[in-house]
């Protein structure tokens, strides 16, 4: 480790991409990290989705710029293994097989489960189809493109399970936000923390820990996670395998994965995640 501390600290730099400081703890996660380590943090497209990530590594490959980390949605990391290096953190043994990689080019890192959080001037919100009533006009956003960013597909895959469907066959979810937006009920606005202050997206299909109360900065904000379609989900990490910063790129998994009080598990947890 402390060889690989002394490579990091020489390299100096480290590249993350699609972080939003809010999101999971990220903003307290880096800060500590860069404190700790005296390595600069340079976080790119901090909303951007998972499909961003990939195209950063395929677009700016060879360049200082290419981001050295990801913080990836499973259903692009298992089409884009090719684009990883295989690392295994010194805690490799403690995580399931079931949510690594045996070659250790992903690894699972944290995770939450499909909620709707809500304006309570909504009054109290119980079913998913709840989001179909007249009320809610112009209301329910995702956070992204569903055919890009993990959460947005997961929230179409929990309207599909709380309309009879399954994760495998969504399209019973697809057909819910067609219902949705004739009716005017949908939002096409990205919902971040920001827009749901701001009251631009009063109603948000998204990971729990990403519409708790202290996460979007409001009292009034409630969350319902449907009994009748619960879906949980991990993200992944994943190193490019030509990162402008191979060994920061290390050391930052290292501590992402480390139980320390200071260290990237007991942070997400503080974030609302769920680690690993």
């Amino acid at each position: 480790m402390n060889a690989l501390i002394t490579a990091a600290k020489k390299e100096g730099a480290l590249n993350v991409i699609a972080l939003p400081p809010t999101w999971a703890n990220y903003g307290t996660i880096i800060s500590t990290f860069s404190k700790k380590y005296g390595i600069k943090v340079n976080s790119a497209n901090p909303d951007g989705s998972s499909q961003d990530e990939v195209n950063a590594v395929k677009q700016e490959s060879g360049t200082a710029a290419a981001p050295d980390v990801l913080d990836i949605g499973m259903a692009v990391a298992l089409q884009n293994v090719s684009l990883f290096a295989p690392y295994q953190v010194s805690t490799w043994s403690s995580i399931p097989a079931s949510q690594k990689a045996a070659n250790g080019v992903w690894v699972q890192d944290y995770g939450g489960y499909m909620s709707i959080g809500y304006e309570s001037k909504f009054g109290t919100i119980t079913s998913v189809s709840d989001l179909l009533s007249s009320k809610f006009k112009h209301a329910v956003a995702l956070n992204g493109n569903p055919t890009q960013a993990n959460a947005a597909l997961n929230g179409v895959m929990m309207t599909s399970l709380a309309n009879g469907g399954s994760a495998s066959d969504i399209s019973k979810g697809v057909n819910f936000f067609h219902q949705l937006k004739t009716a005017g009920n949908f939002n096409p606005v990205q919902a971040t923390g920001a827009t749901i202050k701001a009251g631009t997206t009063p109603v948000v299909i998204n990971w729990d820990y990403l519409n708790l109360p202290s996460y979007v900065g409001r009292s009034d904000w409630k969350v319902f996670v449907p009994s009748d379609a619960l879906l949980g989900g991990y993200y992944a990490q994943a190193i490019n395998k030509s990162a402008p910063h191979p060994a920061a790129a290390r050391l930052w998994e290292e501590y992402l994965y480390s139980q320390a009080a200071d260290g990237g598990q007991n942070l997400w947890l503080v974030g609302g995640a769920r680690p690993v």
